[in-house]
């Protein structure tokens, strides 16, 4: 049972065989193009749904929450990017250029949405917050995101973010997360009576990007360029990354003034980056880059994220219950 915690779950099992499934048969030519519509296309359902699956009662319910939201905002948007820089010099060495380029690109991306309110709600947090936090965050991150990466490309010597990939962002991510909000008076019902069957939708649609990305990648030579070491440091960056942002978000709650809910719902929304956001936002953003190691930093940092904020929640959720209820009646 204690080592079923610290397990991968079923869609990291299944990016592992992806990735695999890459390495040894790589798709090229007219069946590359072929998987490149057909993720462009999932893509754009993906963010459709994102965008019908979103409550709008939901987030003007924990819009009152104005502080909390600006320090999970903070923790995302902020403080993740200048750890990005300000650890280079340390971190860097540990990988390769284009790793680490992907370690800035995985310091730019929103916070999860789904992982972060059921861990908010398995540690007996503030849920309504967390679905306001995350759900903000994510929005948010397609507008952000972008503008990070432009900032972050051009301190990496890689040159500015361009009008086109920005054009793209808002044609193939954000016109149909709008198209979604719009949907959703009459398909709404529908999708929240699916969530489980449509979370499909979401995993197949990263599992396609990384399918085709890692078979660009296998053919431009990744693994050749790619020895243990290096994978052993991008462990290690990741690790330092979460930590930092996991003791920043929990003390930095606290020294704000934050009650134990609050503090719950902060941790584990601004700590957090999405892997469903970024690798359709990485094929967007990173046309002409290697692909495969942009968003390999992002499927470790996703499995490392989902093993320590489980043993995380359930020491939260541990705690007496007397505290949840006395936090309960000060906050009322």
């Amino acid at each position: 049972m204690f080592l079923r915690r610290f397990l991968p779950d079923r869609f990291t099992c299944a990016l592992v065989v992806t990735v695999a499934l890459a390495s040894v048969l790589p798709c090229r030519g007219a069946t590359a193009s072929a998987f490149n519509v057909l993720t462009d296309l999932a893509i754009g359902l993906l963010f459709f749904l994102h965008g019908a699956k979103l409550s709008r009662e939901a987030v003007v319910a924990g819009m009152t929450h104005w502080r909390l939201h600006l320090t999970v905002l903070a923790s995302t948007f902020v403080l993740f990017p200048l750890l990005g820089v300000v650890l280079r010099p340390l971190l860097s060495p540990l990988v390769t250029p284009d790793l680490y380029l992907g370690v800035l690109f995985l310091c730019t991306l929103p916070s999860t949405v789904q992982s972060s309110i059921a861990f908010t709600s398995m540690a007996r947090g503030n849920i309504p917050a967390a679905i306001c936090a995350a759900s903000a965050s994510s929005l948010l991150g397609i507008f952000i995101t972008p503008l990070l990466v432009g900032v972050l490309l051009e301190s990496h010597g890689q040159g500015g973010m361009s009008w086109d990939a920005v054009g793209a962002i808002v044609l193939q991510l954000l016109v149909p997360f709008v198209a979604g909000q719009v949907a959703r008076r009459w398909i709404g019902r529908w999708v929240e009576r699916r969530r489980a069957m449509l979370s499909y939708v979401d995993q197949g649609s990263i599992l396609l990007v990384v399918y085709t990305a890692f078979s660009a990648a296998v053919l431009q030579g990744l693994w050749k360029q790619m020895p243990l070491p290096v994978l052993g440091g991008l462990l290690v960056v990741n690790v330092v990354l979460l930590a930092i942002a996991l003791l920043a978000t929990r003390y930095g709650a606290r020294a704000l003034g934050f009650q134990r809910a609050d503090e719950i719902t902060i941790v584990f929304c601004g700590s957090k980056k999405s892997l469903a956001s970024g690798v359709p936002m990485a094929k967007v953003l990173f046309a002409g880059h290697p692909l495969g190691a942009i968003v390999l930093p992002i499927m470790l940092f996703h499995q490392i994220q989902l093993m320590t904020c489980a043993v995380l929640a359930r020491r939260y959720a541990a705690r007496p219950v007397e505290v949840t209820r006395k936090l309960v009646e000060t906050s009322s």
